[in-house]
């Protein structure tokens, strides 16, 4: 929005300046407004800037010499000047200093906004950056990662230590333990984190474009190929790359990712010039890559390139102490999410929770969440907002006339005696001597039990 923007206009013309800043303030802006470059730099040792308007020539201090200092203290700021003694030798000297643009008066205030708008393009895109860099700071940060048990507490200080090396690390465990999450905090907390981090799926990707995904590739180099691609290897130059399920890349490939690991270099697919590539590699899989190696399907050379420092993510059956922490911070997550008012579970749910195995992991905890959350009917998750697979099989209704609490006792218990008797009798085909010696009475003792309950043969 404009309103976030602050513009300095330098202008010794009380008139021409005062109509610039009018002009500003009907779009929207904040404008200051200045005589000179003395006040102009003073106010801007100390306040927010987003763009400076400077006439060049002012009394005393000129504005090239206004925008030398302005730049000591900021080189992010544009400006752009104004005069009406134009020439090119001074208008390159100006662009070459870091100016935007450079405006001859009288100035058209159509083209003078349009300027201002180009110019603050860049600020706008500096302060995304900034925010951006900020939330994946924070969303990424260890004290962001939750756990209780030890075991985790052993994997996040191994990969404190790790994060700030240039290792390669082999990130292991199964299908939703949190591997890629763990590949974000160690790149945003290595000393790589302001360049990028860039990730494949291997198992997603076709294995006739592996190659090309991976290093690249030149114009026509296969088909569909219609001009010059740079690779992931490229892309995070300076930075990590992420290649998860590394144990689903083909045997050809592993080849090439041996020699860039030795090499430093990357080949695009199709030429025949390599390019020098300065990354830090983490890898991933929920396959056993000794297994692989073993049967011939993994390069045993790649595994130990791969493998200098292994992190293995337990599964979150093996630290059900975390289940509790995961269930509220989903709940919290998914209730602002779905615009719900659900505050908490139920004991009788969470213990559901805690002693379920999660064959998907944390993946499957938050699913499980996210639609408990959606489903739910009260401020308080219970097990009939959870899905039945997890044992939460509804309990069968029991009807039968002894457990009709309108009754009396005797008559209940008679009910029940009843019961247990033309069950025995029908087990021994009415057999009064077998039935009797299996109830542990006699049998005259029996048949006044069925005359007395009105037993039918």
């Amino acid at each position: 929005m404009k309103e976030q923007f602050h513009i300095m206009v330098v202008e010794d013309e009380k008139l021409a300046g005062r109509a610039i800043c009018d002009n500003l303030t009907r779009e929207g802006y904040q404008c200051v407004l200045f005589r000179n470059g003395e006040e102009a730099l003073s106010y801007f040792q100390n306040n927010p800037i987003d763009l400076a308007l400077l006439d060049y020539r002012l009394p005393g201090m000129n504005g090239e010499e206004l925008y030398r200092g302005i730049r000591k203290l900021n080189p992010m700021i544009p400006a752009i000047f104004m005069t009406a003694y134009s020439s090119v030798e001074k208008a390159v000297r100006l662009l070459k200093m870091g100016a935007f643009t450079y405006l001859t008066k009288p100035i058209e205030m159509d083209e003078l906004l349009h300027d201002i708008g180009k110019a603050l393009e860049g600020v706008i895109l500096r302060k995304e950056n900034r925010r951006l860099k900020e939330d994946l700071k924070d969303k990424f940060s260890f004290e962001n990662y939750i756990f209780h048990s030890p075991r985790m507490e052993q994997v996040i200080n191994l990969v404190l230590r790790a994060a700030d090396s240039s290792a390669n690390i082999l990130l292991t465990g199964e299908s939703g333990t949190g591997k890629e999450v763990i590949a974000n905090i160690i790149h945003f907390h290595s000393p790589r984190r302001e360049n990028k981090l860039v990730k494949a799926n291997l198992a997603a990707l076709p294995e006739t474009l592996v190659e090309a995904e991976l290093f690249g590739a030149v114009k026509g180099a296969y088909t569909g190929s219609v001009a010059n691609r740079a690779g992931k290897f490229e892309e995070a130059h300076k930075g990590t790359i992420f290649l998860d399920e590394i144990g689903e890349l083909p045997a050809d490939i592993q080849v090439k990712l041996l020699r860039t690991l030795q090499e430093r270099e990357i080949t695009r697919l199709g030429s025949n010039t390599p390019t020098k590539t300065d990354i830090r590699l983490i890898t991933a899989t929920n396959k056993d890559l000794q297994t692989l190696v073993k049967e011939g399907r993994f390069r045993e050379d790649l595994f130990f390139r791969l493998n200098v420092i292994d992190i293995h993510l337990p599964p979150l059956r093996e630290r059900r102490e975390d289940i509790k922490l995961l269930v509220d911070l989903f709940i919290k997550k998914y209730s602002s999410k779905e615009n719900k008012a659900v505050t908490g579970i139920s004991k009788q749910a969470l213990d559901m929770l805690v002693k379920y195995d999660y064959p998907g992991n944390i993946r499957e905890l938050e699913n499980i969440i996210e639609r408990a959350v959606v489903l739910a009917r009260e401020e308080t998750l219970t097990k009939n907002d959870l899905p039945l697979f997890m044992g939460n099989e509804p309990e069968p209704e029991i009807s039968h006339p002894a457990l009709d609490s309108s009754l009396p006792l005797p008559e209940r218990m008679q009910i029940i005696e009843k019961e247990i008797i033309r069950r025995t009798l029908e087990k021994h085909h009415n057999n009064q001597s077998r039935a009797a010696a299996e109830l542990g009475i006699s049998e005259s003792g029996l048949r006044y039990k069925i005359q007395t309950l009105h037993l039918k043969k």
